[in-house]
């Protein structure tokens, strides 16, 4: 993990309480475990990208939802580990709430154990892809990548993903929330 920039105030750790999504319940997440930059911010971003796009820096590791005059949210996010990290542009095509999970048959050749999720495991608590995903396509096809939650809070701010960008259940659902139909994302 890089040091983040220091320009941004700490989030408020109320919009990081547990509470009821769908029948579902949100753990509270301890602000006091993460770099502050790490949480939901509003910080000053330049950038070409008209506001609504996503810009993701694997270097922060920060993801950026571009707002008017010069603003941004800012996020954290787990990025892709060794050998699993990429670059590129494409844009939002779907999202989900609670969505299913289906590891890839190369992830299940790695990880055997997976074998019981190949049909799918569903939304919940314990699905790996949180409260929320927005799917990332490139050229009208699903790249397989996604921005989601997690299970996995931890590894917010560290690349420990195979390629997708992890996010704060809270965040995502955030992000979901202010996400339009075919936004841009940009990954440098």
């Amino acid at each position: 993990m890089t040091t983040p920039p220091p320009q941004a105030a700490p989030a408020d750790p109320a919009i990081y309480a547990a509470r009821n999504d769908g029948g579902r319940m949100l753990a509270a997440i301890d602000v006091n475990s993460f770099h502050p930059a790490l949480l939901r911010n509003r910080a000053p971003f330049e950038t070409t990208e008209a506001p609504g796009t996503i810009v993701i820096d694997t270097k922060g590791p920060f993801l950026y939802f571009v707002e008017p005059d010069g603003m941004a949210t800012r996020y954290g996010i787990a990025i892709g580990r060794e050998g699993f990290g990429w670059t590129g542009s494409g844009y939002v095509a779907r999202t989900a709430r609670w969505p299913t999970w289906t590891p890839p048959p190369e992830m299940i050749k790695r990880e055997p154990y997976l074998e019981k999720w190949a049909d799918g495991m569903p939304g919940g608590p314990q699905n790996p892809l949180g409260a929320r995903a927005l799917y990332i396509y490139f050229n009208g096809h699903d790249s397989g990548y996604r921005i989601h939650g997690t299970n996995q809070p931890k590894s917010i701010g560290w690349a420990a993903s195979s390629g997708c960008f992890r996010m704060i259940n809270q965040d995502v659902i955030d992000l979901y929330d202010r996400v339009a139909p075919g936004a841009k994302v940009v990954v440098m």
